[in-house]
């Protein structure tokens, strides 16, 4: 019986990707080098720290772990300045109408991300009262697809792995949600989330009881 719902924050609610990459995209070009759109999807739902490290590899740069703190804070700040800037009009296609109907039942609603960032999000783009627990980069030490995230956050809502539905659209996502022993519904592509319980494009016309029909 699912009785929690985890979801992640980027590309599943808000589509914040594109500012990830822009700034990823900056400090990689400060230091001489170039990141593609497609590389930069190998970083999704990974934390900040992998992810700087995986691009630095990618550019066959050394740096000292002083400066990598350096940069990480630096394109963190660009990063900031992008997403404050975010509103309710942010919010993917048809969550507002998905978090309405898990309104009228008994099901509990917590966030599961990386991001350290995702209380100002939720905050910018009016969704942080929805959330019955928030887990986010300041309360894990490891990131996906270590299944501490979602494990918090079922522990947070009182509930049991088992009784918890995870609702990613990144491949160490997926696996996290699995790895914490979840059901997992995969935003995206089929061929791309292939680990997943089932697969939606997206939130738009979703009806939740046939959802729940299907998964449990």
């Amino acid at each position: 019986m699912i009785k929690g719902f985890l979801f992640d924050l980027d590309g599943v609610i808000v589509e914040t990707a594109i500012f990830h990459y822009q700034a990823w995209r900056k400090m990689a070009n400060d230091l001489g080098f170039d990141i593609s759109e497609e590389f930069n999807e190998t970083l999704k739902g990974v934390s900040r720290m992998d992810s700087l490290n995986l691009i630095l590899e990618h550019g066959n740069v050394v740096l000292t772990e002083e400066e990598k703190l350096e940069l990480a804070a630096k394109k963190n700040e660009h990063y900031l300045t992008l997403v404050s800037k975010m509103t309710a009009d942010d919010i993917l296609p048809g969550v507002r109408e998905f978090f309405a109907q898990i309104k009228q039942t008994d099901i509990k609603i917590a966030l599961g991300s990386v991001s350290k960032n995702a209380k100002m999000i939720l905050e910018g783009v009016g969704l942080i009262n929805d959330f019955d627990a928030i887990i986010d980069g300041t309360k894990i030490s490891k990131g996906k697809p270590d299944p501490e995230v979602f494990l918090k956050g079922a522990a947070e809502l009182g509930l049991s792995p088992e009784e918890c539905l995870v609702f990613e659209d990144a491949v160490a996502g997926v696996e996290a949600g699995k790895n914490a022993r979840m059901k997992v519904v995969g935003i995206g592509h089929a061929e791309v989330l292939t680990k997943a319980d089932i697969v939606l494009p997206g939130f738009e016309n979703i009806d939740l009881t046939e959802l729940l029909s299907k998964i449990q």
